[in-house]
């Protein structure tokens, strides 16, 4: 087998980099110096959502009870929303959500909208307060509009809207901070 042919001096090729080396130089500099920030962020991280909000836990009055509730709400996170539902296999609707959830688990019946059950006797509960099973509610302009369940460091599980599922949300979340208008214990 030959060598093959170069039609190249030896070491051409070589002497073409050494030549553009010079304009090369800046470049090769500033990536060397990238990665030379040391060990500190480049920004800090965005707080999260709850850094400021401290969430103390408040035992139930019957934990049992409490805990019955709330293993039962959270296992039905991601049922679908219907209008009206108050079933797994058909949907649910926030008060009929609650509705179940309380009658299933305890045999409890519940006023059937988000406004009556707000309006039903019971102590209110300021949100520092707030334990397991605690009923949240939601409204603008004096008016109750919606209802979930309290499960703890200020996270609650309801059903929000149409084409939505049911789910966990925050109470210090922009929106249902802004709109939130009391609470109310059922297991005392």
């Amino acid at each position: 087998m030959e060598p093959a042919d170069c039609q190249q001096r030896p070491g051409a090729h070589y002497r073409r980099i050494a030549a553009a080396a010079p304009s090369l130089l800046p470049l090769l500099l500033a990536c060397v110096l990238a990665g030379c920030g040391g060990d500190k962020a480049v920004r800090e991280a965005a707080p999260r959502a709850d850094a400021g909000r401290d969430w103390p836990v408040v035992a139930p009055a019957d934990p049992a009870k409490a805990n019955a509730v709330l293993m039962r709400a959270i296992s039905l996170v991601g049922t679908p929303y219907r209008y009206g539902g108050n079933t797994p296999e058909g949907g649910f609707d926030c008060s009929g959500l609650v509705n179940y959830v309380y009658r299933d688990m305890l045999d409890m019946r519940l006023p059937r909208t988000s406004r009556d059950l707000a309006s039903m006797q019971g102590p209110r509960i300021r949100p520092r307060e707030l334990a397991g099973g605690d009923l949240v509610f939601f409204g603008s302009g004096g008016t109750v509009s919606h209802v979930g369940i309290y499960v703890g460091e200020g996270r609650f599980v309801h059903a929000p809207s149409t084409g939505g599922t049911v789910r966990l949300d925050r109470l210090d979340g922009s929106w249902w901070r802004d709109h939130y208008s009391g609470a109310r214990r059922l297991l005392f």
